[in-house]
């Protein structure tokens, strides 16, 4: 499926998905980026306005019918995305190539391609944020000892 197929339904997820990881190139190279790669250079609160972010737009993702498995797939992504991108500067290097709301846009796109879209899943949405109400209060508790852990060494280099 091209730009021009993406289901008007969905059309405007691959806008927000592309300002948040796309929108921006490093000049003199191919390198793009987007405003999740910017607010994630704000240690520990970045990483976690950024997981509400692509929080929201899983839960959009499974209203607009995505199943158990990608929906799986992509809390996935932004796991993996808010836990390495909470490591400074190793981290906003990760956040700077793998853009996880883009892959998770076009694991929604494959869906749609295959057809194995199933339309409203309210159930699907529920269990899908209590997973990410779980995630986010797991994710503030590693975030809060990766940025002790920092300081700490970074103060002992330093001292």
């Amino acid at each position: 499926m091209n730009e021009n197929n993406i289901p008007p339904k969905i059309k405007w997820l691959d806008t927000v998905s592309a300002f948040l990881d796309n929108q921006f190139r490093i000049p003199g190279t191919q390198t793009r980026f987007g405003l999740d790669f910017l607010v994630g250079l704000i240690p520990g609160a970045g990483d976690m306005i950024s997981f509400g972010v692509s929080g929201v737009l899983v839960l959009t993702m499974a209203r607009y019918g995505a199943s158990g498995r990608v929906i799986l797939q992509m809390l996935w992504n932004i796991f993996l995305d808010t836990v390495v991108g909470a490591i400074p500067i190793l981290g906003d290097i990760f956040d700077l190539y793998y853009k996880s709301n883009r892959r998770n846009f076009n694991l929604l796109r494959e869906h749609y391609e295959e057809g194995a879209y199933t339309g409203n899943g309210k159930w699907v949405v529920l269990i899908v944020l209590i997973i990410l109400i779980a995630m986010f209060v797991g994710l503030i508790w590693l975030i809060a000892k990766l940025v002790a852990f920092s300081w700490s060494n970074f103060f002992a280099l330093i001292g």
